[in-house]
């Protein structure tokens, strides 16, 4: 799959695959690389996994381990919650490629008196970023640090503290938050604007049809598509999918197969491209099963031809094709199967319409010629036993029989 994006003018920002089916190519590439990432969301929407699997996949596939610190969960929790997609955190921990720590707060032994200091935090994540050389960080959820603290003022500095001291270590965070009241993007309203980047994740409810959407909705210093894409948690974790976000880039067959039809694939030119899709519309009886018909029958003769002639089977240019001429097969009339097995004679109508019908008309021109012969002359007047017979009718005849008595009729004359 290719991006639509358009080649950049300047220099392009070093990104941070997620290792997210669909996220890399909706971002172009990657979250912003040394910077922190808010991905916020309401309860189930999948913040976490989103996370844990960018975590897992910089410490498996792309050799960057990383730190994980929750404020509302255990590591043992956390580690089991996972564990049925295969993530496999005690195998990293025990590597050296992840560090999980819990760090709780506790909101009600803090008082908002003075100025609030993060130092214990820093300390944390500072000596987990050395041991293990990390270069990736995941804070889950960031709301749990301010749950005691109501002054605007005061969590707006210390959450661009904590950024900032983030990216002084040079490494790619990923803070999750929780929605606000009235759908806002974050509780407190001030996390969106200290972050470089910002994912929405939703979950909505059509009639009674839930939806998973994902939504990048700023990204400093690089362009991104801002359109809401459907994303899955499955048992193979997060997948997105980005219906707009690609482009139709791949190779494409130049060879024609013929459409089984001769004129329409001279307007075609050629026929139809190996590997496309046509779609053929019209109303009810205007052919298009019997344009499908054609199709299919020239590409069974052509593989039939390709292999030798086989018994029974005439290829396009023989005599008497049904596809060279008129007849019963092209039209799908009576005899069409045994046309395609034999010579065009076994098929031919015993009896064909329009020879009945000239017949027919024949018939009928010499009833009348007979009844204009037997008129009486003028003036005379019928006898009585002309009246009881009543008016003569000619008996009806097989129009086979009228048709070889004309034809004698011809011969004496």
């Amino acid at each position: 799959m290719t991006s639509l994006f358009e080649a950049p003018a300047g220099p392009v920002l070093p990104k941070a695959r997620t290792g997210v089916a669909g996220l890399d190519e909706i971002t172009g590439g990657g979250l912003p690389e040394g910077r922190s990432t808010l991905v916020t969301g309401g309860t189930g929407c999948g913040k976490t996994l989103l996370g844990l699997q960018f975590l897992v996949a910089g410490a498996r596939e792309y050799g960057e381990p990383g730190v994980l610190v929750t404020f509302e969960e255990s590591a043992e929790k956390v580690t089991a919650n996972v564990a049925s997609l295969g993530f496999g955190l005690d195998q990293l921990q025990k590597e050296g490629l992840l560090a999980i720590h819990a760090f709780r707060p506790q909101p009600a032994a803090v008082a908002e008196v003075g100025e609030f200091d993060f130092e214990p935090l820093f300390l944390l994540l500072d000596d987990a970023i050395r041991r293990i050389g990390a270069r990736r960080v995941m804070l889950d959820t960031i709301e749990a640090l301010f749950a005691a603290f109501k002054s605007e003022a005061v969590v707006r500095a210390e959450l661009g503290r904590l950024f900032r001291w983030l990216e002084d270590r040079e490494v790619t965070a990923i803070v999750t938050g929780e929605r606000g009241d009235n759908d806002a993007l974050s509780r407190y309203g001030i996390e969106e604007y200290v972050s470089d980047c910002v994912i929405a994740l939703g979950h909505h409810l059509h009639e009674e049809v839930a939806t998973r959407r994902l939504q990048v909705v700023k990204y400093r210093g690089s362009a991104h598509e801002t359109n809401q894409y459907p994303f899955l948690i499955s048992a193979r974790g997060f997948t997105v999918l980005p219906v707009t976000g690609v482009g139709l880039d791949y190779p494409a067959s130049e060879e024609r197969i013929s459409t089984g039809v001769p004129r329409l694939d001279y307007m075609l030119s050629g026929g139809l491209f190996r590997g496309s899709t046509v779609l053929v519309s019209g109303a009810a009886g205007t052919g298009k099963t019997t344009l499908g018909a054609h199709l299919i029958n020239a590409t069974c003769a052509g593989r039939a031809g390709a292999a030798g002639p086989a018994r029974g089977i005439r290829r396009r240019g023989d005599p008497q094709h049904a596809l060279d001429r008129p007849g019963p097969a092209a039209l799908g009339g009576r005899g069409a199967a045994a046309h395609l097995g034999g010579p065009a004679d076994r098929v031919r109508p015993r009896n064909p319409p329009g020879r009945r019908v000239r017949a027919a008309r024949r018939a009928q021109a010499r009833s009348r010629s007979g009844r204009r012969d037997r008129q009486p002359p003028a003036g005379a007047h019928p006898g009585r036993g002309d009246l009881d017979a009543g008016p003569q009718v000619p008996p009806v005849q097989d129009p086979r029989d009228h048709l070889h008595g004309d034809h004698r009729d011809r011969a004496g004359r």
